[in-house]
Formats: C-alpha cells, sequence, structure tokens
C-alpha cells in the first residue's frame, strides 16, 4: 500500500471527522411586538426602551374599523416612535363583524393614514391588515389585498393576520400569494372558557401553514390575560384592556410563559418551513394587570430559564416596620398566601393591599385574602407593625 494512498485516506477520514462534528443550525427566528393601545402615555417611552434589545421590529395598532363605531385613529406619540428607531409596521384592524367593506373608501383611510405617520418624520416598513373574514369571504378578502397592493408605495411590504379557521379553505394558496408575509394568530382562536392558548394546537397549525404558504410567516404568540364575566344568554363577556363595569364573578384567564418558552425554545431549534418569526401580543406598560411584565416577556423571547423568586423586606423607621415581598426572579408569580415573621413586643399591626393579620404570641401572620399577581421586579406591602423587634431570619414567606 503506497504512502500517497495512505496520506488520501487520512485526509479524507479527516475531512469526515470535521464535517460530523459540524452541526448545520436554523437562523434565529426573528422576534418583534405589537403596541395595541388607542390611546399613548407616558409609561410608552419607559416601555420602548425596556424592549429594544429583545425585538426587532414594532407592529402598532394605526387604525380600527367596526361595524357600529366607524373608523378610529390610534394616538400614537409619532417622536417617541421616531427617537426608538426601529422598522414600524402599521397595522389596520377591520372587525370581522363588518358586513360589508369598502375597498375604496378603505384604501383611501390607509394611504392617509400613511401619509400622516410620514408627515410625523416616521418611516414606514409595511402595513398589515388585520381582518377575521369568514372564509366564505376570503375570495372578495383577496381581491381587496390585491387593490391595496396596487395602491400602496412600492416599498411598503404589505402582511396580513391570519386564522387557523383557514386552513381548511381552497382559497388560502391564492389569499397568501397576494401578500408579502402572514402572521398566523395562535391564541384567542376558541370559545374564551376553552382558554386562551394550546401550544400543541399552536404547533400543529403552524406545520400545516408551512405547507400552505411559499411566503414567510410569523407566529403570534400571546403575553398577557383576560378575565370572563357571565354575560346573557349563557355566554361569557371578555374583559381585557378596558373594564367593563358589570357585577359578577370574574374568571382571570393568563397565558402560561412556561408554556410559551417551550413552544418557543421548540420552533427555534425546529422551525417549520417559511416560519420567519415570532410576534408578541402586546407590549406590557407599567402596572398592565392584564400583561406579562416586560421582564418576563424579555426573558421568554430570550430563552432564558424561568423562576419566581419571592424575598421578605423590612424597613424599620424607630420600631414602626413596613412588610414589603417582591418578585426577584424573572417570572410573574402569584403574592404568597402567607408570610409569618417571628417578632418582640408589638403594640399594634394590620394587613394593607388584600392581606389580614393575626397576631399570637411572637409571631404575626399575613394572611392573603384574595388571589393576586406579584409582577417579576415588582413589590407589595403587605402591612405595618409597630414592634421593638422583628427577625428576619426567623420569618417564613409561603407561596
Amino acid at each position: 500500500m503506497s504512502a500517497i494512498y495512505l496520506l488520501r485516506r487520512a485526509l479524507l477520514f479527516s475531512l469526515a471527522l470535521l464535517c460530523g462534528c459540524q452541526q448545520s443550525t436554523a437562523p434565529p427566528l426573528d422576534q418583534q411586538l405589537y403596541i395595541w393601545q388607542r390611546q399613548w402615555t407616558t409609561a410608552h417611552a419607559e416601555a420602548l426602551a425596556q424592549s429594544r434589545a429583545d425585538f426587532s421590529t414594532l407592529r402598532v395598532l394605526a387604525l380600527q374599523t367596526y361595524p357600529q363605531g366607524g373608523w378610529r385613529r390610534a394616538q400614537i406619540d409619532g417622536a417617541l416612535l421616531q427617537r426608538d428607531g426601529r422598522p414600524l409596521i402599521a397595522v389596520v384592524r377591520l372587525d370581522g363583524q363588518l358586513k360589508h367593506l369598502d375597498p375604496v373608501d378603505t384604501t383611501a383611510r390607509i394611504l392617509q393614514m400613511i401619509a400622516d405617520w410620514q408627515a410625523l418624520g416616521l418611516t414606514l416598513a409595511g402595513v398589515e391588515i388585520d381582518h377575521d373574514a369568514g372564509t366564505a369571504r376570503l375570495p372578495a378578502y383577496r381581491e381587496f389585498l390585491l387593490g391595496l397592493r396596487q395602491a400602496l408605495p412600492a416599498s411598503l411590504k404589505l402582511s396580513i393576520t391570519a386564522l387557523p379557521a383557514w386552513l381548511d379553505s381552497p382559497e388560502l394558496a391564492a389569499l397568501l400569494a397576494a401578500v408579502d408575509s402572514s402572521v398566523l394568530q395562535v391564541h384567542a382562536v376558541s370559545r374564551p372558557e376553552l382558554g386562551l392558548f394550546d401550544p400543541v394546537q399552536a404547533r400543529h397549525w403552524a406545520e400545516r401553514w408551512s405547507r400552505i404558504t411559499r411566503q414567510p410567516f410569523y407566529l403570534a404568540l400571546p403575553a398577557y390575560g383576560i378575565a370572563l364575566l357571565p354575560g346573557e344568554g349563557g355566554a361569557p363577556l371578555v374583559e381585557s384592556e378596558v373594564p367593563i363595569e358589570r357585577v359578577g364573578q370574574r374568571r382571570e384567564l393568563m397565558a402560561d410563559p412556561q408554556q410559551l418558552a417551550t413552544l418557543a425554545s421548540q420552533l427555534r431549534a425546529e422551525p417549520p418551513p417559511h416560519l420567519a418569526g415570532l410576534i408578541w401580543f402586546r407590549l406590557p406598560l407599567k402596572g398592565d394587570r392584564r400583561a406579562w411584565s416586560l421582564t418576563t416577556l424579555g426573558a421568554v423571547a430570550r430563552g432564558e430559564q424561568l423562576h419566581s423568586r419571592l424575598a421578605l423586606n423590612l424597613s424599620n423607621q424607630q420600631g414602626l416596620y413596613d412588610i414589603v415581598v417582591s418578585n426577584d426572579g424573572n417570572l410573574d408569580g402569584t403574592l404568597p398566601q402567607r408570610v409569618t415573621l417571628a417578632v418582640s413586643q408589638c403594640v399594634a399591626a394590620d394587613g394593607l393591599n388584600g392581606y389580614a393579620v393575626q397576631q399570637t404570641p411572637g409571631q404575626l401572620s399575613f394572611s392573603r385574602l384574595r388571589d393576586g399577581r406579584l409582577p417579576a421586579g415588582a413589590e407589595r406591602t403587605l402591612g405595618w407593625a409597630r414592634c421593638t423587634h422583628i427577625d428576619q431570619g426567623g420569618s417564613h414567606v409561603f407561596p
């Protein structure tokens, strides 16, 4: 056996080992955010600043129309968006209950909105149409989109929000061919009482969608909660951002960050064909009681391990203690059921913010009277006590 032959075999073996060690990795999934408030507040500035590192693009509610209410513009902060600098996609919400969609008037209003945004110094990357059309109306919807595509500036991409119910329509492929991309909404698509989200069903829908579309698509994922109230005729009323004035028990539903984190990890590892990214609904503002905190949303987007970590904090001003519990983890959690304090010579104590206090020799016990959330990075004062001493090392927090 010649030396040249042996050298050639050694080289081929080395190349085989090298190729075997290299792992083909899919490109990371893009992550974007919906901003869905019609009235912008000062809280938007902080939320945008904190979200910049994790989310590439902002999809901003711009224009809505309702069967009874007509057209409404979102009152955005153009200067704030201009300073933010991320790509912008204006979202136009066309209610699915509209009996008739006037394509000429709708197109004109969209073009006027674009012109008004440009006058504010904003450069749009695209327009998204959010229309829950019934499957029987998909051909007419496609004709509207083709007309809108012709009217839009060539520089703007056109996308649509899409529903899993369209998967069984023979018109779906033609509809998707009329736009540059689609956003498959996999949350809040079933009856509210069945919950906001099913991760197994969402993955199944995404796989089916990927076999039909030839264009990039995104998944719209939930980072929020709703409340169900008793309604007339048995159908529940859904309360989200806007409170509903109605007497009755509220059943709170919140998308589970752990479920969404698992799904996002699976999609990053094995993305279906044509899946371009994830879009989270919605940007949470400070004090938003029906949305994940931005800390939790960012941790899920980054693929971090999630954990809540409750901590007890006592502040003492000349024997007057404030009892505060904080969540020092990255996962929104629930308020503790009970907090017990090892105390000496307490002359007075009281519970606050939904807690009641009970005093026994050497101990104060603060018990939760109603359910409540403790967002990641937040704290809650449970009560106060006037004591000679509180031993924090002998105190306990019960989740």
